[in-house]
């Protein structure tokens, strides 16, 4: 294999990310003491602990603005403004909790360089990062084997799931005839060409997209082991699908699907589900009282933008299929639904200019916490659809039913990830999302997806 075909996985580019981030400022706040006289921020035995907490603050911040989501830690412009968020917030928390951090210098003009100094750190590795570990140089090339009516799907979800990988070529495995995909302008490669052309394309790794029964003759099975044989990994579509985009793609294992879908443990574990319990009481404690303090601004609200109830119920579909009403603040006009349930869409012109801001907020949420409290819902979970759309969802969707297993959630890994709802193909995405959630449930899974919904909230991307 050639020297130069490096690649940084998912993973191992997100640990670099967030150990180089901390190292950078570190070191610069080191070098500013020396050349400025800092001493506000020290980094010696003494004061281990003030480098410790700004590392904790720096890495939370860093998570909730998304300095780690791999897309946009690929555009500078991106980056710039998060950095700037991050920093500030960071800084400004470090100051107010001076119990575990310096006390306030009496000269002001040293928190300056504090902060200054945290920008141009980040700032400077993040745009080296960019320039080096993004470039075309660490690409993963990839190497398809698939039928050729199913490479463009595959290549296109693959990519668009992260930027630094690149299909190259493919193998066809399927009677049609492979032009089929010639304006995607990668190579066709002949089975008995694999192994020297795979060399030639220096190739990071072979996918497999086509089930066992479908087009893997034993000569291709022989040409792919001769290549796992020489260090080439060959993985499976599906397996690559889940590590990439966090979803599990449903419609294409349906066949097996108990093979790829191994349920967490955690769905059983007395332990987890007991501190998950605690957990949801205690955010729905905390989360009603914030609705308290709003409710008397959101009241006036309502009653001059949406004019109308303030509340409204409906019923939706908990776990293992029972019914139940969820309580929200309204958003839309009076009668919304008078021709019939219907799902709401993007710029829904039911919704009033009121009721968007209480989407995009997530206000109209708060009264959920009700639902957490009677034990019908969970603060993180799938998010409960409508018996209506459930009936026809579980038809046209295998294994649409299995999101039913869990309490639905106030939030959850498809209300952070996926669009809004607006149709079935939306809701399929949301599917292969929960059922994520389902297959990898546990503490750390849930702090990512209360981290992922601050940033929600935040950026205002509630819908």
């Amino acid at each position: 294999m050639s020297k130069n075909n490096i690649h940084f996985d998912i993973s191992e580019r997100k640990i670099l990310l967030r150990i180089l981030d901390i190292v950078c400022v570190l070191l610069l706040l080191y070098l500013v003491g020396i050349v400025f006289n800092f001493d506000y921020f020290k980094i010696n035995s003494e004061h281990w602990v003030w480098s410790i907490v700004l590392a904790a603050y720096l890495t939370v911040f860093a998570t909730i603005f998304e300095l780690y989501n791999l897309q946009k830690a690929s555009k500078f412009d991106v980056v710039v403004k998060n950095v700037i968020i991050t920093s500030s917030v960071t800084v400004l928390f470090y100051l107010l909790t001076p119990f575990y951090t310096p006390m306030l210098p009496t000269n002001r003009l040293q928190i300056v360089y504090f902060f200054v100094a945290i920008n141009v750190a980040m700032l400077a590795w993040r745009y080296a990062y960019i320039v080096l570990v993004s470039a075309p140089r660490f690409y993963k090339r990839v190497l398809l084997v698939a039928n050729a009516c199913d490479v463009e799907a595959i290549m296109t979800s693959l990519q668009k799931s992260d930027p630094n990988y690149r299909v190259i070529g493919y193998v066809n495995t399927g009677v049609n005839d492979a032009s089929i995909v010639n304006s995607l302008e990668i190579d066709a490669i002949n089975i008995n060409d694999i192994a020297t052309l795979t060399q030639e394309m220096t190739i990071s790794e072979i996918v497999v997209g086509t089930p066992i029964s479908e087009g893997m003759t034993v000569e291709l099975n022989n040409q792919l082991i001769k290549l796992l044989e020489i260090g080439i990994p060959i993985r499976e579509y599906t397996q690559v699908y889940e590590e990439l985009t966090y979803r599990i793609p449903v419609q294409h294992v349906e066949k097996d699907f108990y093979r790829y879908f191994p349920f967490s443990r955690s769905n059983q574990n007395k332990l987890y589900l007991f501190f998950n319990r605690v957990l949801d009481l205690i955010f729905s404690i905390v989360g009603l009282i914030v609705g308290i303090v709003l409710f008397p601004i959101l009241i006036i609200g309502n009653a001059l933008a949406n004019r109308g109830p303030f509340f409204y119920s409906q019923t939706r579909v908990g776990k293992n299929g029972k019914h139940f009403k969820i309580y929200k603040l309204r958003s839309m006009i009076i009668n919304a639904e008078k021709d019939g349930a219907q799902f709401a869409k993007t710029k829904d012109v039911r919704v009033t200019k009121f009721g968007r801001f209480l989407r995009k907020s997530r206000f109209d949420e708060i009264p959920q916490f009700i639902n957490v409290i009677k034990g019908e819902m969970s603060v993180i979970g799938p998010r409960p659809e409508r018996p209506e759309f459930v009936e026809d969802l579980k038809i046209e969707i295998p294994f649409y039913e299995v999101r039913h297993l869990v309490k639905p959630g106030v939030t959850g890994w498809a209300q952070v990830n996926a669009k809004y709802g607006a149709s079935q193909e939306d809701s399929l995405e949301k599917l292969q999302y929960d059922l994520y959630y389902i297959k990898h449930r546990s503490l750390f899974l849930d702090i990512t997806i209360i981290i992922k919904t601050l940033s929600t909230i935040i950026f205002f991307r509630g819908q």
